[in-house]
């Protein structure tokens, strides 16, 4: 399928190609998070890979997990080109800062206009920054919440602020 395309991610970026594998037809690479951009616009502008169209962006949260690499956060795109149909994954694995900064990533909004919901919900969910987004804010929260609920460390007997509107 894409593994064409893995080979030549490797030959174009090395170093920032950190692995790749193909498993049951899914082609993924996992990448340098401070080199994503320019790894995103080679995707898309490439004449052989033609990846048009970012079909998902999502974060996980890996904390407990013994078999992860480095980074406690990953944010997975997923991209496909519509004019070979083949599809490849890409994950970009982060973690909070020393002094417990949010996980950042620069964002893919100017290359792919769709990443614009996708991120605020990572951020949302998650509390990923994505630097250069245009208007990273909640998206399915209330903006007084406080925390990210998909964190594995969210306390799930966690109370939150009662919001009262006037809607008048």
């Amino acid at each position: 399928m894409s593994a064409a395309i893995l080979e030549r991610l490797k030959a174009q970026f090395g170093d920032a190609i950190r692995s790749t594998h193909a498993e049951h037809g899914d082609e993924t690479a996992v990448i340098d998070p401070a080199r994503l951009v320019e790894i995103c616009t080679f995707l898309r502008d490439d004449a052989e890979t033609k990846m048009t169209m970012l079909v998902d962006l999502f974060g996980v949260d890996t904390l407990g997990l013994d078999a992860r690499e480095s980074g406690r956060f990953e944010v997975v795109y997923h991209l496909r080109s519509m004019s070979t149909g083949r599809r490849l994954r890409l994950k970009a694995l982060l973690d909070e800062g020393d002094n417990g900064e949010p996980p950042a990533i620069d964002s893919v909004t100017p290359l792919w206009k769709g990443a614009n919901w996708f991120e605020r919900e990572a951020y949302d969910m998650y509390g990923v920054r994505f630097r250069g987004h245009p208007d990273l804010r909640r998206i399915l929260l209330y903006e007084e919440f406080v925390g990210h609920p998909l964190r594995k460390d969210y306390p799930k007997e966690k109370r939150q602020p009662l919001v009262r509107r006037d809607y008048t």
